[in-house]
């Protein structure tokens, strides 16, 4: 399973940017999905979680009301849509996969990561 993430950039406070991840190599609808993210001198954290419909999904604290993660199997692609970005969003994002119905939470649930994308809010 190869994972591509795309779609970081610079963004003042208060923008908005959509990640992707492009999943290739099996049947992307057999697998679960996660997004991390991990700022400089911190430990690769959770930020949502989806299972293999659109209506099993996950958010940590920080990402309720301002993130939305979805699937589109057509197209083997997972979404992270984030919104009211703050300085501390700031980090480099990634995905990852794992076969099955459920997500998991700890990034030791999840064989087969992306690439990261690195995502930069201004104050």
């Amino acid at each position: 399973v190869q994972l591509q993430a795309s779609g970081g950039g610079l963004v003042q406070a208060g923008g908005s940017l959509r990640l992707s991840c492009a999943v290739s190599g099996r049947a992307f609808r057999n697998y679960a999905m996660g997004w991390f993210r991990q700022a400089a001198g911190h430990e690769r954290d959770l930020v949502a979680g989806i299972g293999w419909s659109n209506e099993i999904t996950y958010y940590e604290d920080f990402a309720k009301g301002r993130f939305t993660i979805s699937r589109d199997d057509a197209k083997s692609t997972v979404y992270l849509y984030m919104n009211s970005l703050n300085p501390e969003d700031t980090a480099v994002y990634y995905c990852a996969a794992r076969r099955g119905r459920w997500f998991g939470v700890n990034e030791d649930e999840y064989p087969y990561w992306g690439q990261g994308t690195l995502v930069t809010v201004s104050s």
